[in-house]
């Protein structure tokens, strides 16, 4: 299966378990695979015979900016059920990162990587 990798979608949102993470918001970093079947567009080279991942990027950022969860476990639920609404595309990998969790001591960065596919 054919798939198209989009990298480094920053966007800020106030999704957290946190009151201060709902509050004063965090970035968030998302990265996609979505599974499409890229033959049709290469044979014609028009962008309606493929996913145009423009979409995919503008629905990732729109949820994260209108999104009023507890749980980042719901956000990327919703980012991926969202991006199946998309016509051609059969599966998608999402995984949401944040870069800096709100966690003493911590550096590093929280990150959860979800598969998710049309029924």
């Amino acid at each position: 299966m054919d798939s198209i990798q989009v990298t480094g979608i920053r966007c800020y949102g106030y999704v957290g378990y946190l009151p201060e993470e709902r509050i004063l918001g965090q970035w968030f970093e998302v990265d996609l695979t979505l599974w499409v079947d890229l033959t049709p567009a290469a044979k014609s080279d028009a962008i309606e015979d493929t996913l145009d991942y423009r979409e995919a990027i503008a629905i990732v950022k729109q949820e994260i900016k209108t999104a009023k969860y507890s749980l980042v476990e719901t956000l990327i639920d919703a980012i991926a059920d969202k991006l199946l609404t998309l016509d051609k595309l059969e599966r998608v990998r999402v995984k949401l990162s944040k870069p800096a969790a709100p966690i003493p001591d911590f550096s590093g960065k929280i990150t959860l990587d979800i598969t998710r596919e049309k029924p």
